[in-house]
């Protein structure tokens, strides 16, 4: 047998709770990234920072949740006394901020580094920062408050293989975007045949704070950024 790690068993409560407590519906898509990636390397020596397919996917994820904030509320139950309401009040609560949760593997188990106010931060910004929070969770370095304020989250497997997943939000958190592998796919045009770099993306989504529609609107804003970079830098 093998024992859980303390993180393990934390990560695990957690996720659990959220799966029992989040009635969470999933869209799916897929954007084409052929410039995008053709941009990155050129872009990175420009820049002075390495430039990953994660530093457009947070920032394209926190400029369409400025834009449709909803995506970052947050279920609620409160005491209605004070309202005079007999019973508890249900309500959303948007959060004040856009902080970023992504995972990474580490010795100790998965760490999620918070990038805390995205949408307010450069292309090359998030890139630096996104660098430096993983080096220091597979460092075991990470400060407690560098894990702390998620408003939501992006899951990337694509680094993997993987073509598509299905993420959990978390408990903290309503959304979380699922990324999967960038796969050359052959698409007819109006003259000619051409092959594309495709990534798929699956959003999962708290029903009680947000309906389907709102969420495929936040979802194509997303692609529509991914699709079109230079608007990300």
């Amino acid at each position: 047998m093998i024992p859980l790690t303390r993180i393990q068993r934390l990560i695990g409560q957690r996720m659990m709770k959220s799966k029992l407590t989040k009635p969470c519906f999933y869209i799916e898509a897929k954007a084409d990234v052929t410039e995008l990636m053709a941009l990155r390397p050129g872009l990175s020596k420009s820049l002075g920072a390495k430039i990953t397919s994660n530093a457009f996917l947070i920032r394209a994820l926190a400029l369409a949740a400025k834009k449709y904030p909803i995506m970052i509320a947050t279920h609620r139950l409160t005491d209605g006394r004070a309202s005079g309401i007999e019973g508890r009040v249900s309500s959303i609560k948007i959060a004040d901020a856009i902080n970023v949760g992504f995972p990474v593997h580490a010795p100790q188990g998965l760490m999620v580094p918070v990038i805390k106010d995205a949408h307010q931060k450069t292309l090359a910004e998030i890139a630096r920062l996104e660098k430096l929070l993983t080096e220091k969770a597979r460092s075991n370095s990470l400060a407690l408050e560098e894990m702390q304020g998620q408003t939501i989250g992006l899951s990337n497997l694509g680094v993997y293989g993987i073509d598509s997943f299905l993420a959990i939000p978390a408990l903290v958190a309503s959304t979380i975007l699922a990324v999967g592998n960038v796969i050359r796919t052959v698409v007819p045009g109006s003259a000619r045949v051409t092959v594309r770099k495709m990534m798929s993306l699956s959003l999962a989504v708290d029903r009680i704070v947000s309906d389907e529609v709102y969420a495929a609107k936040f979802l194509c804003f997303i692609i529509e950024q991914l699709q079109n970079p230079q608007q990300l830098i």
